[in-house]
Formats: C-alpha cells, sequence, structure tokens
C-alpha cells in the first residue's frame, strides 16, 4: 500500500511552535493549493489543506515560514477522530509531512516569505529586508571564436 502526499502552496497564517507535555515540538498550520483547471469567466480556486509537522520539521517550518511564504512538502494523509467540547464527533483529515522544503523563491509580493540568509525567531512578525545587490554575472554574449579551444577529431569520445 502507498500513503504519498506532494503539496506546494502558501501558508494561510504563520505557524505557531508548541510542545508536548513530552517535550516534543509541534506545528499545525494550513496552506491553501491553487487547483490546476478554472472555468472559464470565474476565478482559479484553491484548497485549504491542514498540514502538522513534528520535532526538528517544526521547528524549521517555524523559524522559516511565515503567512504567505510558498512552502512544499512531502508526507503522508492521515484521519482522526476526536470528541469536541460540546460533545459532537469530529472527524479531521490532515497531511503529517515529513519533508518540507523552500520552492525557490526569496520573498513574495506580499513582502512576507522565506528570508534565506537570516533565520527568524519564533512567531516574530517577518519583515521585508531589501536584498543586497549581487555583482553582474559573465555574458557570453560578446564572446568570440578565440575563446574556445580546438577538439582533436581523432580522439575517442570522452564517454
Amino acid at each position: 500500500m502507498l500513503n504519498r502526499v506532494i503539496l506546494m502552496g502558501r501558508l494561510v497564517s504563520d505557524p505557531e511552535l508548541k510542545t508536548t507535555p513530552n517535550g516534543v515540538s509541534v506545528t499545525n498550520f494550513r496552506i491553501a493549493v491553487d487547483r490546476s483547471y478554472v472555468r472559464s469567466g470565474e476565478e482559479r480556486k484553491a484548497d485549504f489543506i491542514d498540514i502538522v509537522c513534528w520535532r526538528q520539521t517544526a521547528e524549521f517550518v517555524c523559524r522559516y515560514f511565515g503567512k504567505g511564504s510558498m512552502i512544499a512538502l512531502e508526507g503522508q494523509l492521515q484521519t482522526r477522530t476526536y470528541q469536541a467540547k460540546d460533545g459532537s464527533n469530529r472527524y479531521v483529515v490532515e497531511v503529517v509531512a515529513d519533508n518540507v522544503s523552500f520552492t525557490g523563491e526569496k520573498r513574495d509580493n506580499s513582502g512576507y516569505g522565506s528570508q534565506y540568509s537570516q533565520p527568524q525567531q519564533y512567531n516574530q512578525p517577518r519583515q521585508y529586508q531589501e536584498p543586497a545587490p549581487q555583482p553582474a554575472q559573465p555574458s557570453y554574449q560578446s564572446g568570440s571564436n578565440a575563446d574556445f579551444q580546438d577538439m582533436p577529431l581523432d580522439d575517442d569520445l570522452p564517454f
């Protein structure tokens, strides 16, 4: 049998790090995942999916991700039931993430998001910091034939 889930979406709110009575770190958060299809004349819809992370994964999420951050994760779909305070039975479907990663964007339009260079403190509001200017990358558009070596044609291929 197989139970694997791979998702990429945006955090709906800042994750909050909690600790169990046994000292295990845990965080629960929700991500919005856009649907892949759009009906003509309608806006794109999103699904809101509950995520749970444990131990180092929970600490990583709380340190580097905030509301609006794009996140990619892999985990298992889990269902559970519990009894609410009013006595009714509740049914919950959530993803227990065991692998969480950045999506490649360094910041998003809202000014929130993962800052690769500086870890943020837990549950602190994320503030936008202008990235340092990067040196210009070399361009090979103005290269000439003198920049390249001729390869001998009588040798065997190197692979």
